[in-house]
């Protein structure tokens, strides 16, 4: 059995950022990685935004190639994880011994309970990894129709990608708007409107049932009996995080692994991050935990776990092991996220849950402006409309813990 000082289990950006973290604290110490995808480490949100818009492939690698002492292990997937005996073991029974070891499995999309034909062969795409999009970006060149389940992130980015590439689009999902669970009803209406101006009809409050073959296209058929032909169909269904492992292990999860604010988990020399993770986040209060589906907190995480666990196996962080964690360094950080949808975009941190109490303080009705997300009067989230470089000033307000029984104060307070 082979032995690295560190396993990486994953291969997207919360792994190649491990490997930096590591390299800053451990210039020598052996690494693993371990990805199902045949691909090295590659930027994700290209694939449904820059990619549409002429950003050129080779664009997306994360490096030219591995780092010295790095070992990847591309289409490798690994299926069991042995704390007590610190291993991991692949598919084909071949087990590799750890030091340290991270978790940066991501998540898998969820799926629909029919259409396994037409995902077989190639026709109904969960849209996630390069593999997807390669696959996706061959059929927009063949095909003039498609159908977008799913009214979440993927869903509107994907939709909009396809629509200015001339695509008919058609999205279908059970909420009345877009992102409705993000964000709130008025903004989530003009949003609606943006993308049917662009001519991407939307059957909203409706579910697909059925997908059928109908000669050389699918038929999607919904509850509400609409039927819809496309040449395929993108899956957007948002994604179960990977707490398999974990679980088998015997390591504690709670929607996603559960981690300290140092990034370890329930056995302090197993690390986990990125989609993957629940994290503590003192920033919105005592007890408050988050876990993050994207692009800073992958990054983020993933660098200050590989400096973790090189510290820890250093021997440079004296109390690695204890509670205290003394020497490690915590991850208290709040990271934002952004999306673009045709010309629209925004920027947020936080959390944003559209049942919240909301204060909207718009320089342009819908356009342009500040959404702030309030639970109990203290602000936990901010949604930048159209208003760039305001995410430090949304940060600290959220850091600040006032509370605002007039939300009408907060109104100026960023991007002014």
């Amino acid at each position: 059995m082979k032995t690295y000082r560190y396993v990486i289990v994953g291969g997207g950006m919360t792994a190649d950022a491990a490997v930096d973290g590591i390299r800053e604290v451990d210039e020598e110490g052996s690494i693993g990685l371990f990805s199902e995808e045949r691909f090295p480490p590659y930027n994700r949100p290209p694939l449904s935004k820059g990619l549409w818009k002429g950003e050129r492939l080779e664009q997306s690698w994360r490096k030219v190639k591995a780092p010295a002492g790095v070992e990847e292990h591309l289409g490798v997937r690994i299926v069991a994880l042995d704390p007590a005996e610190r291993k991991v073991i692949d598919a084909d029974g071949n087990a590799w011994g750890y030091e340290k070891c991270f978790l940066a499995v991501g998540g898998r999309p969820k799926r629909l309970a029919f259409g396994e034909e037409a995902a077989r062969a190639g026709d109904l795409i969960y849209f996630r990894t390069l593999e997807d999009y390669l696959q996706l970006r061959w059929k927009a060149a063949l095909e003039g129709e498609f159908v977008v389940v799913g009214g979440g992130f993927i869903g509107a980015e994907v939709a909009a990608a396809l629509a200015m590439q001339g695509k008919r689009v058609s999205m279908i999902f059970p909420e009345a708007t877009i992102l409705e669970r993000l964000f709130p009803p008025e903004l989530g209406q003009a949003v609606n409107r943006a993308y049917e101006e662009r001519g991407v009809r939307l059957l909203t409050g409706d579910v697909p049932v059925e997908i059928v073959r109908q000669g050389e296209l699918l038929e999607v058929r919904s509850r509400k009996g609409e039927r819809l032909r496309a040449g395929a169909v993108v899956a957007g269904l948002g994604i179960a995080p990977g707490e398999e492992l974990a679980r088998g292990a015997g390591l504690a999860v709670e929607d996603g692994i559960l981690v300290d604010r140092f990034l370890r988990t329930s056995r302090p020399d197993v690390f986990a991050g990125g989609d993957c993770a629940r994290f503590p986040a003192p920033a919105l209060g005592e007890g408050r935990t988050l876990r993050v589906e994207h692009e800073e907190n992958a990054n983020a995480q993933g660098r200050l776990a590989g400096r973790n666990m090189a510290l820890a196996a250093t021997g440079r962080a004296p109390g690695a092991a204890r509670e205290d964690g003394e020497g490690l360094e915590p991850y208290d950080y709040l990271p934002f996220f952004y999306s673009d949808m045709f010309e629209l975009g925004y920027e947020a941190v936080g959390v944003l849950d559209s049942r919240l109490q909301t204060f909207a303080d718009w320089k342009e009705p819908l356009r342009e402006g500040v959404v702030y997300y309030l639970d109990q009067g203290r602000v936990v989230g901010v949604l930048d409309w159209n208003v760039w470089d305001a995410i430090p000033q949304a940060r600290a307000l959220i850091e600040e813990g006032a509370t605002y029984p007039d939300p009408s104060r907060l109104k100026g307070r960023i991007g002014a």
